[in-house]
């Protein structure tokens, strides 16, 4: 009989030490602050300001999906000239990043992302742009960044993203080419990420 006690505890112990662990998904919550550069069609955007968060998560650290949203109020200019004015997206990600140091603790991660959403612009009218007119459209990113974590939960976030509508401003025409017509920046931001 204590035989048989000593294999059932020996095979328990062997079983529990080799059973597989348990998956686990690398979620995230990131509010962050950017400025926007780079578009053709308004005067003064260099340098406007957005904010925005970003919730995702990620299998291993490596292959992970995020949802983002952003806002950027006054984006064509300020409201005196062009009234209330802005810019809102709302994009899903696919995001791949290689976790330096691993998925715990302090580490440093770096990551490429891209992927498809809404981008809306409101203008409000104003001395220079007197018609008010909002738009819905469809549109893209992709950008490029880091994670660095100081422990388990809180690290920073940096990245830069190009982002891009599919539709002409001039002709509402939808269109997968790089038309100079279409709404387009780029965006570099840093945000506070909570895991």
């Amino acid at each position: 009989m204590r035989g048989a006690i000593k294999v059932l505890v020996v095979v328990a112990a062997v079983a529990a030490a080799s059973a597989p662990r348990v998956a686990r998904a690398d979620g995230y919550f990131v509010p962050w602050a950017a400025a926007n550069a780079g578009n053709g069609l308004n005067f003064n955007d260099n340098g406007r300001a957005s904010v925005g968060v970003i919730a995702g998560g990620m299998g291993a650290g490596i292959v992970g999906g995020e949802v983002g949203f952003g806002y950027s109020p006054s984006f064509f200019g300020t409201e005196g000239d062009f009234g209330r004015n802005s810019v809102i997206d709302l994009m899903g990600n696919v995001i791949v990043g290689i976790p330096i140091g691993g998925t715990h603790d302090a580490g440093v991660r770096p990551f490429a992302t891209a992927g498809l959403g809404l981008l809306r612009t409101q203008i409000d009218g104003g001395t220079l742009a007197t018609v008010s007119s909002s738009n819905n459209m469809w549109g893209w990113n992709a950008g490029a960044g880091v994670m660095g974590f100081f422990n388990d939960h809180v690290g920073l976030r940096g990245d830069v993203r190009y982002l891009r509508g599919f539709e002409n401003q001039t002709t509402g025409v939808s269109a997968i080419d790089l038309n100079p017509g279409q709404l387009h920046f780029w965006r570099a931001s840093i945000g506070l990420v909570l895991r």
